[in-house]
């Protein structure tokens, strides 16, 4: 009887198309998504990040014919900074918007399928906007993080929750932003706040129930922890308490994992960047201030640092090194790549982290005078660094100096790309400096904590945002095209040699992956500050990208902001393929 009705019900699903019976995503299925083209599971359209599609259906001979195929708009008053990478499995798009809000849609026709909102407490403190980056797919579940440092995990069905995780206090100055990881079956998070000196970490949870497996500090002196029958233990300090940081300065050292991280299935490693050390004002804390601006690479079974880059030791300039660790193979060995805020792109190598070349990406950095590839350390310009304010002429404020790039970045939370077809990187890279200076400052649990105060400016007068095409060979910037307001949103590639990528004008813009060629362009209604992604539905290939300006720009982007104060804000999904 059992027998007869299961297959009753199996045989109802199939006429009917419904998923109650559909199979939920496995870690094997992640492992295979930069391959796969029927659907995007994760952020960075792969473990690895690379944001390469091999779908080579639209390409420059056909790119003229893309068209509107539908479009969604998230609705309400809560239009603002839109960051999201939509996911996309068994016919429904899961892509997160605007104060911790996520949508199921029908991949096909746009139509909602459901929608959840979670209720936001007043006292949430984001640096950045009130941006969400996406979601991650385990099994029949979609998972986020939201602003008030949570973890929500809801039936990719239904949109019910099935269960709901604190991660840390929000009154406190910790939020959530990033879409989490799935590797070798973990969930894996990190915590945004650094201006508020809560400690960054990465976590590893079950992501079927929410339980902590382990967790890692990134700031020397802190303990690890591992837990079994949900008792924590002890699992070794990250570091020497002391050796870098001074005092007790390592109890509110920031070091934020705020961007997400990467995995790479060959070395068996998570890759996690790590932000500023607190406070800005680097006179407070002499010492490399380990490990905050690096790369980080994780253990996926331990939580085990297993090796570290620093880029901006005793960073002074809020140079952060979240940015986005892209693994790759080079001459025969696996590497990975970074463009960081500080202005250089790394090529490093992905087993043990040994620095292969720094290259700058952008026009003027002042901060440095280049990387030596032997120490792997930064050749500082002392005269470069904000002074002491203690030595100003009235004790509260330092030396005003000009760096370049500004603590926006030669290239911030907007993901690259890069394409094992062309052999090269693109990246949407900014040109801007600013004044900044330091000032006295002391920690105050849930308040921000800079030191410091800045005026970012321009470099030219004609453009600040550059879609550079990168050799990680040679460091050579083989392309570039330039655009007049900083670029903020990510990038994909594809199959078919083309380069994806948004403009805060509200362009989504195809260009020829070699030479850099505009082909298409459609405009979206407003700043697009999200990475696109494609896939293939029913033989034809879709590409996706959600708009809606917003984030860190407008919010503390000084001159810049004001250069761009024009564009309107907004809410949308939009979904294009090839007009039959």
């Amino acid at each position: 009887m059992k027998r007869k009705l299961l297959a009753s019900l199996v045989g109802m699903a199939l006429i009917t198309g419904s998923s109650a019976f559909a199979a939920g995503v496995t870690d094997a299925m992640i492992e295979k998504d930069a391959q796969s083209v029927g659907d995007v599971l994760s952020w960075g359209m792969g473990q690895q990040g690379q944001r390469y599609t091999p779908l080579d259906k639209i390409n420059a001979g056909n790119i003229s014919k893309l068209v509107p195929a539908w479009s969604f708009s998230f609705g309400g008053e809560k239009q603002r900074g839109q960051e999201s990478q939509p996911l996309v499995h068994n016919g429904k798009m899961f892509v997160t918007g605007s104060y911790s809000r996520i949508y199921a849609l029908d991949a096909k026709s746009g139509k909602k399928l459901w929608k959840y909102e979670h209720r936001l407490p007043e006292g949430i403190m984001p640096c950045c906007d009130v941006i969400n980056r996406g979601a991650a797919l385990f099994d029949n579940l979609v998972i986020f993080a939201t602003l008030d440092a949570q973890l929500v995990a809801l039936d990719q069905n239904t949109g019910d929750v099935v269960w709901k995780e604190k991660i840390d206090d929000y009154a406190a100055g910790y939020s959530a932003s990033a879409a989490p990881l799935i590797a070798k079956g973990l969930l894996l998070t990190g915590v945004s706040g650094g201006e508020f000196g809560v400690i960054g970490r990465v976590e590893a949870r079950d992501p079927k129930t929410g339980k902590m497996v382990w967790t890692r500090p990134v700031v020397e002196g802190h303990m690890g922890y591992k837990y079994e029958g949900g008792k924590a233990i002890e699992n070794g300090i990250s570091g020497t308490t002391n050796k870098t940081w001074p005092g007790d300065l390592w109890k509110s050292g920031g070091a934020t994992t705020w961007l997400g991280g990467t995995y790479d299935a060959t070395t068996g490693l998570a890759y996690f960047g790590t932000g500023n050390p607190a406070p800005w004002n680097s006179h407070l804390r002499p010492g490399d201030n380990l490990f905050s601006t690096s790369t980080v690479a994780v253990d996926v079974a331990t939580g085990k640092i297993t090796w570290h880059y620093q880029k901006t030791p005793n960073d002074g300039w809020d140079y952060d090194g979240v940015n986005e660790f892209i693994t790759f193979d080079m001459d025969g060995k696996r590497m990975g790549a970074s463009a960081d805020r500080n202005g250089f792109f790394y090529v490093i190598d992905a087993k043990n982290g040994k620095l292969n070349g720094a290259f700058p990406f952008v026009s003027k950095i002042t901060w440095a005078t280049g990387i030596d590839l032997k120490t792997g350390r930064p050749n500082y310009d002392p005269a470069n660094r904000p002074g002491d304010p203690t030595k100003g002429p009235d004790g509260k404020k330092g030396n005003v100096v000009f760096s370049a790039p500004s603590f926006l970045g030669g290239k911030n939370q907007q993901p690259m790309a890069y394409s094992p077809k062309t052999g090269l990187f693109y990246v949407p890279a900014n040109e801007w400096g600013m004044e900044i200076w330091n000032e006295p400052v002391t920690y105050k649990k849930g308040a921000a904590y800079l030191g410091a105060g800045f005026t970012i400016k321009p470099l030219h007068d004609d453009y600040i945002g550059a879609m550079r095409a990168i050799d990680p060979k040679t460091g050579k910037i083989v392309w570039e095209n330039k655009n007049s307001a900083p670029l903020w949103g990510g990038v994909m590639t594809t199959g078919g040699n083309l380069v994806f990528y948004g403009t805060p004008e509200g362009f989504i813009k195809a260009v020829d992956a070699k030479n850099g060629k505009e082909l298409w362009k459609f405009q979206t209604g407003s700043g697009v500050v999200a990475p696109p992604i494609s896939w293939e539905e029913g033989g034809e290939q879709y590409v996706a990208v959600v708009s809606g300006w917003g984030g860190a720009v407008p919010l503390w982007g000084g001159e810049v902001a004001k250069k761009v104060n024009t564009l309107e804000q907004g809410g949308s999904v939009w979904v294009f393929k090839l007009l039959k």
